[in-house]
């Protein structure tokens, strides 16, 4: 009975100028030599081109005849660089070792530098995860970057892992997101926001105060519900309490000038265009989250009703209270009712109420957080605009710039 030939896998690596045709003329060779390519792999930084072709051959070839010896004539002749690495036989097939799970880890900042480089990439090491890819999602400068690693022993250690890479990223002014590589980080379809400080730079409540004249009232509560004394409910009640009396005409007009938060618009834009849900889930109140409905094309916005008697505010609410628990249900019935899986949600604010939304979410998003959301929240983006969001997605500077372009006729 005849054994079949050993077969011998080979790593072929080609660096040089890059150029049209490149890669078709080096895969020509490989074909006519009816070797097998088993994987492949390219990338172009500033011009200049690494290709990675893995291919299989007969173990008595594997030294360089006929293949190896026609791809490094080839290469030279299109003046590239080729090298050769044989493969050892116990080397793992699969894409990610036997027990690895593929993490992203993203960071974001004003600009991230080789300091900030050898720090995230040096705790990856030294928690054994092994990088296999690192990409450019901006274009002007290094301001945000993704590394895909894999991490042996997966979800038991990535706790660890997440740990030692937000402290990194802390002591250097920059943020970072782990998450899971896989399809559903690529495929979210609903995205929700807090309100207040969220998607606008302002707390509509302090505002009302401000107008009343009770705005230091106003911030006594807020900073007992902040020391654990009230909870959200009854400091809502408590604050809401010392509006009353205010004409509601003159409550209400401050919806007609709300500050939006920067990079809202653009991030929203781009993922309308991607097809996704929006909208507001907020413990402020309905006046503004309307009108920010209407403003920014939300699908969807929740918030509590001020009760109005004799056009001015009575100093109640109508309704059930949006509070923290509130937050995450309204996010479950939205992904209920538009049949999409929570896996493919988001939800982002920036406050300790936000925790149960943020955790309900297969992604939550801590926005210029509150440090005790910030040390709670797995994910936070603490610098630029909410378009900064759209790095988490996988999305680069040059993809968002192509969605928000204006289509030609």
């Amino acid at each position: 009975m005849n054994e079949e030939p050993k077969r011998t896998r080979v790593v072929v690596t080609v660096t040089g100028k890059d150029a049209p045709g490149v890669t078709a003329a080096l895969a020509k060779v490989v074909a006519d030599n009816a070797a097998t390519l088993v994987d492949i792999e390219q990338v172009v930084v500033q011009g200049q081109l690494t290709l990675c072709l893995l291919v299989e051959v007969d173990s008595a070839t594997a030294k360089g005849e006929p293949l190896l010896k026609d791809l490094l004539f080839r290469a030279k002749s299109l003046g590239m660089d080729l090298r050769f690495d044989v493969l050892d036989a116990d080397a793992p097939t699969g894409p990610c070792g036997n027990d690895g799970v593929r993490y992203a880890v993203t960071a974001i900042g004003e600009h991230i530098d080789a300091h900030g480089v050898h720090v995230l990439t040096q705790a990856i090491a030294d928690h054994g995860a092994n990088i296999e890819a690192i990409r450019r999602l901006s274009r002007a400068s290094l301001t945000s970057l993704e590394i895909t690693a894999c991490l042996p022993g997966g979800t038991a250690k990535v706790h660890g892992l997440r740990g030692a890479l937000v402290k990194a990223a802390m002591e250097n002014d920059f943020d970072v997101a782990v998450q899971r590589e896989r399809v559903t980080r690529r495929s979210k379809r609903l995205i929700v926001f807090d309100m207040d400080s969220t998607l606008i730079q302002m707390e509509c409540i302090d505002e009302l105060a401000r107008m009343h004249g009770v705005v230091d009232r106003v911030a006594g509560i807020t900073a007992r519900a902040m020391a654990g004394e009230l909870d959200f409910e009854a400091s809502l009640r408590e604050r809401v309490g010392l509006l009353k009396g205010l004409d509601a005409s003159r409550a209400f007009a401050l919806a007609e000038n709300l500050p939006i938060t920067e990079g809202a618009r653009e991030m929203l834009a781009v993922l309308r265009k991607l097809g996704y849900r929006t909208g507001v889930i907020s413990g402020g109140f309905t006046f503004a989250a309307q009108r920010l409905k209407e403003e920014l094309e939300l699908d969807y916005a929740y918030a509590n009703e001020l009760e109005v008697k004799e056009g001015v505010l009575t100093g109640r609410l109508v309704g059930t209270i949006v509070g923290p628990e509130r937050k995450a249900e309204l996010l479950r019935e939205i992904a209920a009712k538009e049949k999409i899986e929570m896996e493919q949600t988001i939800a982002v604010g920036d406050g300790a109420n936000d925790l149960p939304m943020l955790e309900a979410a297969g992604l939550g998003i801590a926005f210029h957080p509150k440090p005790k959301l910030r040390e709670a929240a797995d994910t936070s983006v603490s610098r630029g605009g909410l378009d900064n969001i759209l790095y988490l997605l996988g999305l680069t500077s040059q993809e968002v710039a192509d969605l928000l372009e204006p289509q030609g006729g």
